[in-house]
């Protein structure tokens, strides 16, 4: 008889707890998160699905394309959806919520943490500290975010947390998480219109505190993509999640040094505002062929949907944050605006020499 191979075997219940054990650390919260048996979208619209509904203003910041998106999720579910949007090479400024805070008094704020597509990093600190100061529901989307910046969610008051492997935690894209606070729970639960026996109900997959009825694990969770997250998180742990972070902080600040020795100008307009994730370059108007890319060459990448003749992305995260990845990339800039590229690579290299002075 031939080995069954234990990825193919049902999840038992002590599996799913370390699962679950190994994402509360992650988002440093003492909270049980959800596990999502899908892509990291599905668990952002039952978000949007379980809290929007008529009656309820939720002011929700547009910095790039998927805050487009969960927008347009919190309107079918009936809410007045307040819109904050700034161009895709900028990040929200804290004066700019401050004042929509004061003007629509919502009781929900919606944003995304890091914007992969546009190289952009969003103040969230300070952001989910205006929000408590106004007692707030905040809802966040760090799927780009977590591994590469903090995401302390019970520290900073996270309500509702969207988060993925599939980035900077190196791990897969068939399963991935929401963290609910307690509040984040009670605004749930007080939302009628919240679904119930659907792939989009979050309520349907909270671990019961108090039962009589032993808990099975769901038997939609993707095994092998359980499995392949545990290991994932596993290594991640071992690393040290501070390590992971500052990673990913050098190899942007690397790419970014490279990159103004090219000559190249980083997307984002300000830099307080850089990704630690991706870095994006800007294309010039009118001057720009030489930059525009058909397909990947390595982890530089050519801009999605509207940005594709705007920008090239840099993805420097999860197993590519690190200083081979940067120079390679660099190189591969190099070639395209026809330069030399020992001056970029040597710019790139004093940044991780000295974090090690």
């Amino acid at each position: 008889m031939s080995q069954v191979n234990k990825g193919y075997l049902p999840l038992p219940i002590n599996e799913f707890d370390r699962l679950t054990q190994l994402l509360s650390k992650l988002l440093s919260t003492q909270e049980s998160p959800v596990i999502i048996p899908g892509e990291a979208i599905l668990g952002i619209e039952a978000i949007a699905a379980g809290i929007s509904a008529p009656g309820r203003t939720i002011l929700n910041i547009v910095t790039g394309p998927y805050g487009d998106i969960f927008g347009k999720w919190l309107e079918r579910g009936g809410a007045e959806v307040i819109e904050v949007k700034v161009s895709f090479d900028e990040v929200i400024t804290v004066d700019e919520v401050a004042t929509a805070i004061e003007r629509y008094n919502p009781c929900a704020l919606s944003f995304v943490q890091g914007e992969a597509v546009t190289g952009g990093s969003n103040p969230t600190k300070a952001i989910l500290e205006l929000a408590r100061q106004s007692n707030i529901i905040t809802v966040i989307d760090s799927v780009s975010a977590i591994g590469a910046e903090p995401v302390l969610m019970d520290e900073w008051g996270i309500d509702f947390v969207a988060i993925g492997a599939q980035k900077a935690l190196s791990g897969p894209n068939g399963i991935s998480s929401v963290g609910i606070s307690l509040r984040g729970w009670e605004f749930l639960g007080s939302n009628e219109r919240a679904p119930r026996n659907s792939i989009l109900s979050l309520l349907d997959l909270r671990r019961p505190a108090h039962s009589t009825t032993p808990f099975r694990v769901p038997a939609n969770i993707p095994v092998l993509e359980a499995r392949a997250l545990i290991e994932a998180l596993t290594l991640i742990e071992k690393e040290g999640l501070d390590a992971v972070n500052r990673r990913h902080r050098l190899a942007s600040a690397a790419l970014i040094a490279g990159i103004k020795d090219l000559g190249l100008e980083p997307w984002q307009r300000n830099s307080n505002g850089y990704s630690p994730l991706t870095t994006t370059i800007r294309i010039p108007e009118g001057d720009g062929d030489r930059l525009m890319i058909g397909e990947p060459i390595g982890i530089v990448a050519p801009g999605d949907g509207q940005l594709y003749n705007k920008l090239l992305r840099i993805n420097h995260f999860g197993v590519n944050a690190n200083q081979h990845s940067v120079e390679e990339a660099l190189t591969t800039l190099a070639k395209l605006v026809q330069q030399e590229p020992s001056i970029a690579i040597a710019a790139q290299k004093l940044i991780w020499e000295n974090e090690h002075e």
